[in-house]
């Protein structure tokens, strides 16, 4: 097939599968309006491969469109084309007389693709969209109700890198709902994290329940052959000459029965006679099954009945106008689980167990075959453990919805690196369990204190603005900051919109914005905001939102320091800014600038000073001390009871602000050689010579390795350098320009190799050079120039315009790759 055009928009065959019984195309488009049509998606650094996988019982094969080779080829190891947003046409074509049928578990995509009668035969057609959801999804084709083909392929963003920033986006919602529910769990006993939910939406349970069903059934039924027992002890009346060994309940009650005891010729001795009792009670011992890890694992079974009967309570009552129609298959299915609990709890063994009245911790149920399973199975699904992966067929995730959660999340992270968290009603503990009140049709706040000033600080999500003359208001994120001197406060709106301009080449865009940036409509959405949230005084109306942002899906934020809508925020206080998990920068800048102005800077002089953007070096990025572990009986040590120690004689100036620990395990120590796990410093002590660090708990890294270089003592380096680094090189940053360079280098690819003027990072003293592919960069610091150069050519610019214009470096740096 012949190269397509660059911004070409055929459609074309992406997936064809022949079996015996039937044909299957999916057609549409291979790429996504991002790329600027097929020529600059070849040309990008991607290495993503997409999952795609084919079930079917018989002879088939199958072709899927590969980007590089412009044709179908008889490989699924390609790189990804199926993206979010984009519309694919499905067709199936049979061969025989077989009724053939689609199936997808999502009714609306189910509904989707219907047959097609033709004058002689039939076809099944119809288009599947994703929205923005992206992950794995999984369609079916049926013959009579039974599965003949199975078909999982991965959906991509397009406004995200999915292995980096998606995947990040749910590590850190994750990660910052542990960290504020950690005063209230201190471990957790199972290898997961928790969920945002606090506990499983009704659609992740019923994915959990489907998938680990079939398997509780099975650790019940082995429980039922091989049950928990005790030997029961009971007691019962008998004659005197029945008596055997008595304990200490059958003394009591003969001690209590003086009336008992009768004369005889041989019995116990008492003052010269001797006596036996002509009663008393007899130890009976009986097998009962009647245990607490019966009764447990019962109670878990009557959990299970009323989730699912509440589950089918809410799509049989649901109301909502997206949902017209129940489906009567997921109804079923419910339905099935149900009558096969219940049935387990009329058999003769659940019926003589009783109910739980007592909470129970037993290494039975963490160890013993069954109930090991079983309670598992039940935590899994009913305690929201984040489980992810093809594995429990989580289907496709909306990103929108994520990078809303994320944006609010983030920010109240950003916040919690310098002010004191007084209250918030995020997390929420109810009888039942933690739960996190975090919806789109909910509110929850943050309250911050200034360390300094005690001035109030507010994160509020989707806080309603009710009381107004037109329409009630509802924005993504409102910051409300108190300062002293005034009774009102500053409010500014910060709104997720997961949505950008890409700026292709000869669009309305791109002529009059230049680079990438916020949709036109969502700026026009930031006006509407600030215009409408007011405040009544004295009978008139004032603005109580200073300012208006829209936060998108920008990668870039060098470039886009250029763009009029981020210098909008300096003019008119409202514009855009990008914000992913490594594109932080600027809002963590301008955050923290709005909370330490004074009332009257952010009153007259307006929201940014002008000319300091590019002076701005964050504070917020928090310091980390990698230190070296010489042996593997120090690894062990520091890893098992949590704390590092190093000789304070090797500790460079600056230590002090570290707020994180790294261990580096030199070659023979650990498992792998480089950083390997970090932890939060939670208390600093000294003994002799020595500084102890303690973290309240270790967290693993994937292995940041060496090559060629290491770490003598300590060095200090950022969080976010070392969860971003795969390399040891990428901890060295001494100066802003290396940082920018190699933050510019990252976004081109995530290979970039770095040589310093020591082996030794905490000797080395500046950055020799940096290489990408086969570009190298360095930096002449007499002349003050960067140069590129690759086999061909070098190009020198001037290392002032890395501030002044880092958009004019970006471009040199991707003509040279070209």
């Amino acid at each position: 097939m012949a190269l397509l055009p660059s911004g070409s928009r055929e459609d074309v065959e992406l997936v064809k599968i022949n079996t015996d019984d039937f044909t299957l195309i999916i057609k549409g488009k291979a790429y996504h309006e991002r790329y600027e049509g097929l020529q600059q998606y070849r040309q990008m650094d991607f290495h993503d491969v997409m999952t795609f996988a084919v079930d079917y019982d018989g002879n088939y094969d199958v072709s899927v469109f590969d980007i590089e080779q412009q044709s179908l080829i008889q490989d699924t190891q390609v790189r990804p084309i199926f993206f979010e947003n984009g519309v694919y046409q499905i067709i199936v074509s049979p061969k025989t007389n077989l009724n053939l049928s689609f199936y997808h578990e999502h009714p609306g995509l189910r509904q989707a693709v219907s047959r097609v009668e033709l004058p002689s035969a039939y076809i099944l057609m119809g288009n599947l969209q994703f929205q923005n959801e992206v992950g794995l999804t999984t369609f079916e084709i049926h013959s009579e109700h039974q599965k003949r083909l199975q078909v999982t392929l991965e959906i991509f963003p397009t406004k995200l890198d999915y292995k980096n920033d998606y995947k990040k986006l749910l590590e850190e919602v994750n990660d910052e709902i542990y960290n504020l529910a950690f005063h209230f769990i201190r471990k957790t006993y199972l290898g997961a994290k928790i969920k945002l939910d606090g506990k499983p939406s009704k659609s992740e349970f019923y994915r959990l329940i489907r998938k680990h069903f079939d398997h509780f059934l099975q650790a019940l039924s082995r429980i039922e052959h091989q049950p928990h027992h005790l030997l029961e002890k009971t007691y019962e009346k008998a004659r005197g000459g029945q008596l055997r060994k008595l304990d200490s309940t059958n003394r009591s009650y003969l001690r209590k029965r003086a009336q008992l005891f009768v004369e005889v010729d041989r019995g116990i001795p008492i003052q010269g006679k001797r006596y036996m009792p002509i009663e008393g009670q007899r130890i009976k011992k009986q097998l009962t099954y009647d245990t607490l890890e019966n009764r447990y694992v019962k109670w878990m079974i009557e959990r299970l009945i009323h989730k699912l009967d509440d589950m089918l309570a809410t799509l049989l009552n649901s109301k909502s106008r997206w949902d017209k129609e129940v489906d009567p298959d997921l109804i079923e299915k419910i339905s099935e689980m149900k009558r096969k609990l219940e049935g387990k709890l009329k058999s003769i063994f659940w019926k003589e167990i009783q109910k739980l009245d007592r909470s129970v911790m037993s290494l039975v149920l963490q160890m013993a075959p069954g109930y090991r399973e079983a309670f598992q199975i039940f935590l899994t699904v009913s305690k929201g453990l984040m489980l992810q992966g093809k594995f429990y067929q989580m289907s496709v995730k909306d990103v929108a919805t994520l990078y809303e959660y994320w944006t609010f999340l983030k920010l109240g992270q950003i916040l919690d690196r310098k002010y004191e968290l007084v209250s918030q009603d995020l997390i929420i503990v109810k009888r039942d369990g933690l739960f996190v009140n975090l919806q789109t049709n909910q509110s929850a706040k943050r309250i911050y204190l200034h360390p300094v000033t005690k001035e109030k600080i507010e994160l509020a999500y989707q806080k309603y603005e009710g009381n107004l003359p037109t329409i009630p208001q509802k924005p993504d994120t409102m910051l409300s900051i108190a300062k002293k001197g005034r009774d009102y406060s500053f409010n500014y709106v910060f709104d997720a919109k997961y949505r950008i301009d890409y700026a292709i080449e000869g669009s309305y865009y791109k002529n009059h914005y230049k680079t990438a940036g916020p949709m036109e409509e969502d700026i026009n959405t930031m006006h509407r905001y600030r215009d409408s949230i007011v405040v009544s005084k004295n009978g008139s109306y004032e603005r109580s939102a200073f300012g208006a942002y829209v936060l998108f899906p920008g990668s870039d934020e060098e470039i886009y320091r250029e763009h009029p809508f981020y210098k909008s925020i300096d003019r008119v206080n409202i514009g855009g800014l990008p914000f992913l998990p490594n594109a932080t920068n600027l809002v963590e800048q301008f955050v923290e600038r709005l909370i330490e102005k004074s009332p009257e800077e952010l009153q007259e002089e307006g929201i940014l000073p002008r000319g300091t953007v590019e002076g701005w070096q964050s504070s917020l990025d928090e310091k980390v001390l990698v230190g070296l572990v010489a042996t593997s009986e120090d690894y062990q040590t520091f890893s098992k009871k949590g704390y590092y120690q190093i000789a304070l004689s090797t500790l460079k100036s600056g230590w002090q602000e570290a707020k994180y620990i790294a261990l580096y395990a030199k070659i023979g120590v650990a498992t792998e050689h480089g950083v390997l796990k970090y932890g939060k410093v939670s208390e600093v002590t000294f003994a002799g010579d020595n500084v102890q660090f303690s973290v309240s708990h270790w967290i693993k890294l994937d292995a940041i390795h060496p090559v060629h270089y290491g770490i003598a003592g300590s060095v200090m380096t950022t969080l976010n350098a070392l969860k971003e680094a795969k390399e040891l090189p990428e901890l060295f940053m001494k100066s802003t320009d290396e940082m920018i360079i190699w933050r510019m280098l990252r976004r081109v690819s995530d290979r970039v190799k770095l040589a310093l003027d020591h082996p030794e990072l905490d000797q080395a003293n500046r950055v020799i050079e940096y290489r990408i592919k086969d570009v190298k960069v360095s930096i002449d610091r007499n002349r003050r120039e960067l140069h590129f150069k690759n086999s061909n050519v070098e190009k020198i610019v001037e290392l002032d315009l890395l501030i002044k214009q880092p958009s004019s470096v970006f471009k040199v740096l991707i003509e040279m790759i070209s």
